[in-house]
């Protein structure tokens, strides 16, 4: 009798010390939401090794020259074949890899590293490393979370380059033998555009961000990504077992039964809801009252359109074309500006391209163009204050949009408007350019739409005088929000105040759509908050006309427009605009509008 009751003691205590050495191996670990989807697998961890670059002198500098050159060309091959391989993957997304070739090419960057090799008599790895360095440091110090992450480009480029010197094997995922979840303190560009979807069922990093290259190509892919998880690296080895929820930014590392069984019901859950969101395609983006919405898209290069038309876009609501002044030595032409937007009007058939003028300056700066230096660039000679002050810059994209109107239903669109006089004299200066045009027997089209942007506090109050000399508003949530509340969105440390809940940010949003109702033109919004799940219900209610957000956002825009009713959203937001703090808003939305 004693003998087996010492035997159950015995294996209770088992039970519990095995129950307790799970609780200690199970953790819950928190992240950015990078890229949706639900994940269960085995860990593959991905840790770098440790390059150590020595600063060494070398008496034979041609030698080094010619290993530079050979490593440039080498890492350029590679690039290419990733490149090539990412056009089958990920599409349009493969230009992040132009890029790539782009940054090699740079005679700059690549003399400059040589000048260092004959200058100081140095190995090339050290050269090169110190030259990119630099660059890299200017790019991670930007105030814009989309350039800072640009920083991780330069750095995959570098890393290849000196794993060529050291003699180092590259990084390959294409090579699995299994189905995994990476987990890495950082993935490239390549990392990711070298993924089998078939075997990495999700991705874990340490650092990064939403607008990192690997996580925009992860949502290209369709892998679920988990990102700036801090100490994942160090809680976690090969093996073991892995839940990732990419929408709510959520990691258990070795769950219990429960936890598992949860994730197993919310990805079913997950896949069922993204079936649904395809039988949408070709519906109508109207709510239960008949209220007619358009859902746009934002895009950067005439690429991205094909993204658009997949998702169903009812026409572009942002064409940023910056992006065609950037990454190069010097301006771009008319006839390349042209090129560039007329395949867009002619692909979209009809259907709405609002362009943008050019917006650099801020936090988007060009070397060619030798910008002053300034305290507060974000305050500085950006926008249309840049383009009324060079006009032969302006004046030149301004034709060339002009022309690809003829192709098309082209909106053109100003940026950082923050006065009437800035807006009459841009018109002043596009009406020359029609007037030069036509001179010319030049086709184009005489009646298109002319806009400005909303993004600065001064236009939203005076939003009712400038309303009556443009034909649509669309409303720049993005610098608008940071504009209104004196804080950098950038800055993590105040992140908690960057907020589209700020109740005198939605009271500034519901005088712009008021006061543009009341001259007879639409109002559209093109910031991160147009494609936002919980704000776009209250955005219905207060009458905005048109959304335009990230293409693969469309379609659930579309189930939440088509599940709600106009008029009792519009009681809602009356509301809404009377209480007084952003966790108030929050609450409210949440316990009595989401859809």
């Amino acid at each position: 009798m004693l003998k087996k009751l010492l035997q159950q003691l015995r294996l209770w205590l088992k039970i519990i010390l095995v129950n307790k050495q799970r609780r200690e191996d199970q953790k819950e670990m928190r992240g950015s939401a990078a890229s949706p989807g639900i994940a269960r697998g085995k860990v593959f961890l991905k840790r770098e090794p440790v390059i150590e670059i020595v600063k060494r002198h070398i008496e034979d500098t041609e030698k080094e020259l010619r290993r530079l050159d050979n490593a440039v060309s080498c890492a350029r091959n590679e690039i290419e074949q990733i490149y090539i391989n990412a056009i089958n993957n990920v599409g349009e997304k493969a230009q992040i890899f132009e890029a790539h070739l782009m940054i090699l090419d740079d005679q700059e960057l690549v003399r400059t590293a040589k000048d260092t090799v004959k200058r100081e008599k140095v190995n090339a790895e050290w050269a090169f490393k110190a030259t990119t360095d630099s660059l890299i440091d200017v790019f991670r110090n930007m105030d814009n979370e989309y350039m800072r992450e640009r920083a991780a480009d330069i750095r995959d480029v570098t890393a290849r380059v000196m794993k060529i010197l050291l003699g180092l094997e590259p990084s390959d995922f294409s090579k699995l033998t299994e189905e995994v979840i990476v987990v890495a303190r950082d993935l490239t560009p390549s990392d990711t555009a070298q993924m089998d979807k078939d075997k990495v069922l999700g991705f874990v990093t340490e650092i990064g961000g939403r607008t990192s290259h690997s996580a925009i190509m992860a949502r290209t892919l369709g892998i679920p990504a988990v990102v700036g998880v801090e100490g994942i690296i160090e809680g976690i080895k090969n093996g073991d077992i892995l839940v990732m929820d990419g929408e709510e930014g959520c990691v258990y590392i070795n769950p219990d039964e429960k936890i598992i069984a949860q994730y197993n019901h919310k990805k079913k859950e997950y896949e069922e809801f993204r079936s649904q969101l395809r039988e949408l395609v070709g519906k109508e983006s109207t709510t239960k009252d008949g209220i007619k919405k358009e859902l746009a898209a934002n895009i950067g290069t005439p690429q991205d359109v094909e993204a658009v038309c997949a998702n169903d876009g009812e026409g572009i609501g942002l064409y940023r074309t910056e992006f065609l002044y950037m990454d190069r030595d010097s301006l771009p032409s008319e006839e390349e500006q042209y090129e560039a937007y007329k395949v867009v009007a002619e692909r979209l058939q009809g259907k709405p391209v609002v362009i943008r003028t050019l917006d650099i300056g801020g936090d988007k700066d060009l070397r060619y163009l030798e910008l002053p230096e300034e305290m507060n660039p974000f305050l500085g000679y950006r926008a249309i204050r840049l383009c009324l002050d060079r006009q032969e810059i302006f004046r030149t994209q301004l034709r060339a949009l002009l022309r690809a109107s003829a192709y098309g239903n082209v909106k053109i669109m100003f940026p950082m408007i923050s006065s009437r006089e800035e807006l009459l004299q841009a018109k002043k200066i596009l009406q020359e350019c029609q007037e030069e045009l036509k001179e010319k027997e030049i086709a184009l089209n005489e009646n298109l739409e002319v806009g400005m942007m909303i993004e600065v506090p001064a236009a939203a109050i005076m939003s009712d005088v400038l309303a009556k000399e443009v034909d649509f508003f669309s409303i720049g949530t993005n610098d608008l929000i940071q504009y209104t509340v004196a804080v950098d969105r950038g800055n993590k440390k105040l992140a908690d105040l960057y907020t589209q809940f700020h109740p005198a940010l939605l009271r500034l949003l519901k005088n712009v759509i008021d006061n543009g109702h009341k001259a007879g033109i639409w109002v559209g919004m093109c910031g991160e908050v147009a494609g936002d799940p919980q704000m776009i219900p209250l955005l219905i209610g207060m009458g905005l006309d048109e959304f335009s957000m990230s293409p693969a956002s469309i379609l659930r825009a579309r189930r939440i427009v088509r599940n709600s009713s106009f008029t009792k959203l519009k009681e809602h937001v009356n509301h809404v605009l009377n209480l007084s703090s952003a966790s108030e808003v929050e609450k409210y939305i949440h316990n009595h509008i989401s859809v």
